[in-house]
C-alpha cells in the first residue's frame, strides 16, 4: 500500500507564495504520474496541476496558469506544487495523488478516477 504525505500548507496573504510538497512513504515518486487537486469549502474537489511520469508535459487549470508550477525535487523522489501570487479563491485543502498503472506517461489528466493513491491533504488559506 503506497502512502503519500503532503506538507507546506498554511495561512498566507493574498499575493504571497507557498510551496507544497508530496512525499511517498518509503518510496520515490519519480516513476509515477502525479496530480495535485484541491477542494474548497462547499465545492467539489478539482484538479489543479498534473504531470505524466515522463515529466515532458504538465497541465494546469486555467485559473492557476502562470502562477503555479508542478515539479519534482530531491532527485525526483518527491513532488511539489509551487504556488505564487496566491488569491483568496485558491483557499482549500490540497491533495497530491499518483497513478501507479504507468498509463500516464507523456500526458496527464484531471480525472480523479485515474489516480490510485491519495494523500490526506494539507490546508491552504489565503486571506484578502
Amino acid at each position: 500500500q503506497l502512502q503519500l504525505v503532503e506538507s507546506g500548507g498554511g495561512l498566507v496573504q493574498s499575493g504571497g507564495s507557498l510551496r507544497l510538497s508530496c512525499t511517498g512513504s518509503g518510496f520515490s515518486l519519480g516513476e509515477y504520474a502525479i496530480g495535485w487537486f484541491r477542494q474548497a469549502p462547499g465545492k467539489e474537489r478539482e484538479g489543479v496541476a498534473c504531470v505524466g511520469s515522463s515529466d515532458r508535459n504538465a497541465s494546469y487549470i486555467d485559473s492557476v496558469k502562470g502562477r503555479f508550477t508542478i515539479g519534482r525535487a530531491n532527485a525526483k523522489a518527491t513532488a511539489y506544487l509551487q504556488m505564487n501570487d496566491l488569491k483568496p479563491e485558491d483557499t482549500g485543502v490540497y491533495y497530491c495523488a499518483l497513478e501507479d498503472g504507468f498509463l500516464l506517461f507523456n500526458y496527464c489528466v484531471f480525472d480523479q478516477v485515474e489516480y490510485d493513491y491519495w494523500g490526506q491533504g494539507t490546508q491552504v488559506t489565503v486571506s484578502s
